[in-house]
């Protein structure tokens, strides 16, 4: 299975993210905001999908998705953001540094299993 980057500042999110994944197949690792993310997605160049948060302190999502864009070893890894922020500019500005699947909080651990399965092809 992937090994699935979640980014959220959320401990209890990451958690039931987590065991959903796990659960599944999937090896995690975690980052707490934008900026460990990114620490975290260096140090694990194997990542094959990007769960990220929008509001987080330090580096927000879109700005830590946005450096991903820039870096051409990590630029092709499929995000979801995973977030309670729903408004179409926001969405605009995911689909500009690479979002493919915009999911709202409380996710529901089957439908995000099924859109995993789908965007890795597995």
């Amino acid at each position: 299975m992937a090994k699935i980057l979640i980014v959220d500042d959320s401990e209890t999110l990451r958690s039931q993210l987590r065991k959903a994944l796990e659960e599944a197949g999937h090896e995690v690792v975690e980052g707490y905001d934008g900026v460990n993310g990114l620490e975290t997605l260096n140090s694990n160049p194997d990542v094959q999908l990007i769960l990220c948060d929008v509001n987080m302190p330090e580096m927000d999502g879109l700005t830590m998705l946005g450096k991903v864009a820039e870096n051409d070893s990590f630029n092709k890894i499929p995000i979801f953001m995973l977030t309670t922020e729903s408004n179409a500019d926001m969405k605009e500005k995911g689909k500009a540094v690479g979002v493919k699947a915009w999911v709202t909080k409380p996710f529901v651990p089957e439908k995000l299993l099924g859109a995993v399965k789908k965007v890795l092809g597995s």
